[in-house]
């Protein structure tokens, strides 16, 4: 569960920008929001909204990095660069970044700073009370050319801990271990489901719909789920079919694989169809089911870069009610999406949108609507924002 994330010096933000998930007692109970273990109060999405090239993206790949860093880094061979960069006219080459989350019970504030060679500093804190206890801190030092660690119930040797790599995290090192904290909080983190990468978002790849129809063929309970999703949104389907086959490849071995396909029926007549001519709008819903399903059921995280692509308004408001519906969302899954959808502000508080914008020197900054001065809870959100009177919107004169 996230509470809140920041970050500084990435990308298009030379200034800190921060996230948060977390609401105040202010904010009418409903199915939007969840109450954590712990008893803190968490949106389950948050959208993020502004012009073309105004950071949105960045946002996102910025949880996007330090997820993937701190759970997966450790496959990173010795002469990988890091994936961050630093804004175009900073003075710092360190990217700073900082997520607080709840784990098991756990209130947990995990911070990394690091350029593209090196971890300059890596942390983890437990809150033990009112404040937060270390667990591990990893510092670079200059003078030596070498890390300092401090430990406290970490468990991590010493020996082992003075060798991890520079381009490494500690807590993907220590995973690999089985150090039982480390352990715990790399597999949370590969809960993390997204669409970004260091070069941006994943576009749609068809390759992608037979991946996915294995996943489907392997788990007949989110295929059944997915057929009925598509089939209420009007796609022509009466069914999804996964068919098995068997293909020699380009080596000379042969190779399972499963191809999806549409069913259709009208007049007592069947006919199918497969999912690689169908539209683009139906393949691309197909393949989001695949990873929105599973985090649903799961309580997992997902990122998720132009929601609405190739799709309908309508299936975008779709998904984000399974999100908001408790019996589809047990494990209280969370969502940070960009959209171009300005609809959405008909369907979220205030408290769950994130403006962005760029100024005149090509800096991002970004703030929760709820933090604009007067905005009512009983506003209308869209029309106000597309009147110019939140910001971030995109000036299109001539």
């Amino acid at each position: 569960m996230i509470y809140v994330f920041r970050f500084k010096n990435f990308y298009s933000f030379a200034e800190k920008c921060e996230v948060s998930f977390m609401l105040n007692r202010q904010v009418p109970d409903s199915d939007l929001l969840f109450e954590s273990p712990r008893g803190a109060r968490l949106s389950k999405m948050m959208a993020v909204i502004g012009p073309n090239a105004s950071g949105k993206t960045n946002i996102l790949k910025s949880l996007s990095f330090l997820s993937d860093f701190a759970s997966n880094s450790f496959s990173n061979k010795p002469d990988t660069k890091i994936a961050v960069s630093s804004h175009f006219f900073s003075d710092e080459e360190d990217s700073e970044f900082e997520i607080e989350f709840e784990l098991k019970g756990e209130h947990y504030r995990y911070s990394l700073t690091a350029n593209s060679e090196r971890v300059v500093h890596e942390s983890l804190y437990r809150k033990t009370s009112r404040s937060f206890s270390f667990i591990f801190e990893r510092d670079w030092c200059h003078f030596k050319s070498a890390y300092e660690v401090k430990q406290r119930e970490f468990g991590l040797a010493p020996s082992e801990a003075a060798k991890v790599r520079q381009n490494v995290s500690l807590i993907a090192t220590a995973a690999q271990y089985n150090i039982s904290c480390a352990v715990e909080i790399a597999e949370y983190f590969r809960k993390y489901v997204s669409n970004v990468r260091f070069t941006g978002p994943d576009y749609f790849d068809p390759g992608l719909l037979y991946d996915c129809a294995s996943f489907f063929h392997r788990r007949p309970q989110f295929r059944e789920q997915m057929s009925n999703i598509l089939g209420k949104l009007d796609l022509g389907f009466a069914d999804v079919t996964v068919e098995s086959a068997s293909r020699v490849s380009n080596t000379g071995v042969v190779m399972d694989v499963h191809i999806p396909g549409g069913l259709h029926r009208s007049n007592g007549k069947e006919a199918k169809l497969p999912l690689s001519l169908e539209s683009s709008g139906t393949q691309v819903a197909f393949v989001l089911l695949r990873w929105i399903l599973p985090a649903l059921n799961h309580g997992w995280i997902v990122i998720r870069d132009e929601l609405e692509a190739h799709l309908h308004p309508e299936f975008v408001e779709a998904v984000l009610e399974l999100f908001i519906d408790p019996e589809q969302n047990p494990g209280n899954a969370q969502i940070l999406f960009t959209c171009h959808t300005h609809e959405i502000f008909n369907f979220l508080q205030k408290e769950q949108v994130v403006l962005v914008e760029k100024d005149a020197k090509g800096r991002s900054e970004a703030w929760r609507l709820s933090d604009v001065k007067g905005v009512r809870r009983d506003d209308n959100l869209y029309a106000k924002y597309r009147a110019g009177a939140y910001g971030a919107i995109p000036d299109l004169a001539i």
